[in-house]
């Protein structure tokens, strides 16, 4: 049984699996933080108790409409909360797809790719978020 609890952190959404004990575990800081990343993002603000300032909200902001000031504007409020909130990201790229460039997503969906390095730990990632 002491093999089983050798992770970090529980794994989002919770998932029963033998191999870890109840739930799956994240076993290595860069799947915890990605964890924490897509947290961070699609929070809204208000949503965590003693921390009201905390979140992108960024389902709420892609319902203002798909445009580009809505993608600037969604771009800014993910880089002001990264800094804040998680200061160890550096957000290297972010992108957004819509329906009109992939006509495989349905319409007014958008994925929001967010490419980062954890500096400290030499490693490069991309946070992909589908909203609708």
């Amino acid at each position: 049984m002491a093999g089983k609890l050798e992770g970090i952190s529980v794994k989002l959404p919770l998932t029963y699996g033998d191999a870890d004990g109840p739930y799956i575990l994240n076993k290595n800081i860069g799947a915890v933080v990605k964890q924490n990343f897509k947290n961070l993002i699609l929070t809204s603000p208000g949503e965590r108790i003693m921390l009201p300032e905390f979140g992108v909200g960024l389902r709420s902001l892609l319902f203002e409409g798909i445009s580009g000031s809505t993608y600037e504007k969604a771009s800014a409020r993910i880089r002001e909360q990264t800094f804040i909130y998680m200061p160890f990201i550096n957000i290297e790229n972010i992108s957004f797809v819509s329906s009109d460039e992939d006509p495989t997503l349905p319409l007014n969906a958008v994925i929001v790719n967010i490419s980062f390095n954890l500096g400290a730990i030499d490693t490069s990632d991309t946070l992909s978020v589908r909203s609708g």
